[in-house]
């Protein structure tokens, strides 16, 4: 195979005016889907639209899509790319011309993605990120796979790649390789909780829809009617509710489950000298490469039945990440001593022990004022929706409500070394956040007035990729930690990234 010249201007593959058109036609209905859908009810119900026919309709559809095919295609002919020695060009532009340069240096993070459209047509985009922004500031969106790694590996590099050496690109040691079995574990072992809020609010978005609707055809007389003739309906309605509960739980569960399934299907970790790199993903593949001096935090992530099956989850941060492009930078289902290796390859030097510290008992106050809030919050739903029916969930409440302020002060933790700050935190998941302190950008002592009453402080440290809190912790060690994150900061000459 003729590797690629890369210091010649050059386009995309062909097939990326198919990606651009579809991606271009995508937007488009986003942005008219209503419209349509109103044009669509009104053909159905009079077939005309004043003097437009439903042929007209197609007619200017089609006329619509030629244009987005048109505007796709001048797209692909403007998009040129090349790379010099030091720098990154890319021309684009149809009407106004933009020209981009980008120094190699600044590049932070090369992503090598395929949609399932892309899985058909054989290609892949690669996607350019620099720790300047927060969106993607280039995206090549059909490249071949040998020509996108070829492009990977010459932005990482200032000095030019051996062109003839592609299949050396493609060599792989695989360190971890997730398998069905450990990935079903993985889903069945999540914390369901969040799948749950979400299948309930489209659930009670649903409700208060139908809520609207019976309220225009007046069914609640004919309920109430129905509900005054037989008493008994009480007991039938309240195992109706108990099967709907029932039903959400078990949809949230399976949810989970498919989701993690989906995310990290094939999911393998390759160990390169100095890198990671991730590969995942069953209809959005993907590939990055992590880079131990662009890590920001590490945030170890498991529970007491992932322990059961021994998994744990790695999540690494990066600066001026996308929120969707962060959730990638996840390897989930690894074992303690795959963990331990990890961490320590894109860590040096940690050690995950020593004496740890626990915030003040203060932390639990706050915690039950939370529980208390999020449950007046719930029965004021209830009644407000059921009436009185559902109010025996509170049997279930509170005691949860009880073991999540335990739980939440039991897994708090810190812990500060000489280069690295350890924070513990969590309810159902156990959370541990790592941070490298020459990498903190600023720290902030935070005190309300009621704090401030009985010596209590919090500390927020914050790097390039996000803030962790140390809460509620005795002032004078508030103090005391505060000038020592600044001291060690300012005496070590040491880059960030």
């Amino acid at each position: 195979m003729e590797a690629t010249d890369f210091s010649q201007p050059q386009r995309q593959s062909s097939k990326g005016i198919i990606i651009i058109f579809a991606f271009n036609a995508v937007t488009f209905f986003k942005k008219f889907f209503v419209l349509f859908i109103a044009f669509g009810i009104s053909i159905m119900k009079s077939k005309s639209i004043g003097n437009v026919t439903p042929t007209m309709m197609v007619l200017a559809l089609i006329a619509v899509l030629l244009i987005i095919l048109v505007i796709a295609i001048l797209k692909f002919l403007n998009f040129k790319f090349h790379l010099s020695k030091d720098d990154f060009h890319l021309a684009t532009g149809i009407i106004n011309k933009d020209n981009t340069i980008i120094p190699k240096s600044k590049i932070q993070n090369v992503y090598i993605k395929q949609n399932f459209l892309q899985q058909v047509i054989d290609v892949v985009s690669v996607k350019i990120e620099t720790a300047g922004d927060k969106k993607s500031e280039i995206e090549i969106s059909a490249l071949d796979k040998p020509t996108a790694l070829l492009l990977k590996k010459k932005l990482f590099h200032k000095s030019t790649v051996d062109n003839t050496q592609i299949e050396d690109i493609e060599e792989k040691n695989i360190f971890f390789k997730v398998t069905p079995k450990r990935l079903l574990l993985e889903g069945l072992s999540e914390n369901h909780f969040k799948s749950f809020l979400i299948i309930f609010a489209f659930v009670f978005g649903l409700y208060s829809e139908f809520e609207q609707y019976s309220e225009t055809i007046k069914v609640e007389d004919h309920i109430a009617d129905l509900v005054r003739l037989d008493e008994d309906t009480f007991f039938n309605l309240l195992v109706t509710n108990v099967v709907i509960i029932i039903a959400v739980v078990f949809i949230s569960f399976l949810f989970s489950v498919v989701k993690t399934f989906i995310i990290n299907f094939n999911l393998e970790v390759v160990e390169h000298q100095k890198t990671i790199e991730i590969n995942k993903g069953l209809f959005n593949k993907v590939s990055l490469s992590l880079t131990p001096s662009r890590i920001q935090n590490l945030v170890i992530t498991t529970n007491r039945v992932k322990q059961y099956f021994n998994l744990h989850s790695l999540s690494v941060k990066q600066a001026m990440v996308n929120a969707k492009q962060q959730k990638n930078f996840k390897i989930v289902a690894l074992e303690k001593e795959q963990l331990n290796y990890l961490t320590n390859k894109l860590l040096k030097n940690y050690i995950n022990d020593g004496e740890t510290a626990k915030p003040r008992p203060y932390f639990m106050r706050i915690s039950a004022m939370k529980m208390l809030f999020f449950l007046v919050v719930i029965n004021g739903m209830l009644l407000g929706l059921f009436g009185i029916e559902l109010l025996w969930m509170n049997i279930l409440l509170v005691p949860l409500a009880i073991l999540y302020v335990y739980y939440a002060y039991k897994k708090a933790f810190y812990r500060i070394s000489d280069d690295f700050v350890t924070i513990g935190s969590g309810v159902i998941d156990t959370t541990t956040n790592i941070l490298e302190i020459h990498k903190i950008q600023a720290v902030k002592l935070k005190q309300t007035i009621f704090q401030k009453r009985i010596y209590i402080t919090s500390l927020v440290i914050y790097t390039a990729s996000k803030s962790v809190k140390i809460p509620y912790i005795n002032e004078k060690e508030a103090f005391k930690i505060y000038n020592f994150l600044l001291y060690k900061v300012e005496s070590q000459d040491r880059d960030w990234m």
